[in-house]
């Protein structure tokens, strides 16, 4: 009987987008652009998050944004009432974008002469975080009415995020939701991330988020 040869896909496809990132990554920080992948789940507010984010910085970075999702161009639309530079991606059908995506889209984009490059990639817990896009931070949205436990039942997610953002706190007392212990569980995670609990519906907490983010795209454009 014939030996079968076993190839290991996964393996080689992560290997390869990692250095497909990294390549990514040095381009960027030679041309002092800082390049933050946005990860949530679908509902979470994360446009909406995106939009305070925007306004609380457009005055004091140049900023243009990538909006990735399966299809339509609704969340582009959206951001692009902003006032800073948009573009949508369409994924055609994957669930995340790898490090060649982002590379077309910054192309696309045209990033010369910005500080602050935003992908809003693909609502998912899962596949986004499986897959380095070249970001100089990755970050995440987690809302109250997605429950604490989050971070036990998506760990990867947690693990690979420089910064967590709570968000719809102002909906904490109708929901059981409990703020310590999702603390707790995401540091657990990853006790280097950074918690912001915000509610981008009144901007409760947002001015503490954007100092961070600006500080973080200040000292890489810096370094």
């Amino acid at each position: 009987m014939s030996e079968v040869r076993i190839i290991e896909i996964k393996e080689s496809v992560f290997a390869d987008n990692d250095r497909q990132a990294d390549a990514l990554r040095r381009e960027l920080k030679s041309d002092k652009v800082f390049l933050m992948n946005l990860m949530s789940s679908p509902g979470s507010g994360k446009t909406t998050v995106l939009g305070r984010t925007i306004d609380g910085l457009k005055d004091r970075l140049r900023i243009g944004v990538m909006e990735a999702d399966i299809d339509s161009d609704v969340d582009a639309r959206t951001i692009a009432e902003t006032g800073v530079k948009a573009i949508q991606l369409h994924t055609g059908g994957m669930c995340h974008l790898d490090a060649e995506m982002t590379r077309q889209g910054l192309e696309a984009l045209d990033v010369r002469g910005l500080d602050l490059a935003i992908l809003e990639n693909v609502g998912n817990l899962v596949c986004p975080a499986e897959f380095d896009t070249g970001a100089s931070a990755n970050v995440m949205i987690l809302s109250v009415p997605e429950g604490h436990d989050k971070p036990l039942k998506y760990p990867l997610m947690f693990r690979v995020c420089d910064a967590v953002l709570i968000n719809k706190i102002d909906v904490l007392p109708y929901f059981d939701f409990d703020m310590e212990r999702v603390e707790e569980y995401i540091h657990m995670r990853n006790p280097d991330a950074k918690i912001f609990p915000v509610s981008a519906k009144t901007g409760e907490g947002m001015a503490a988020w954007t100092d961070w983010l600006e500080a973080r795209v200040r000292d890489w454009n810096e370094m």
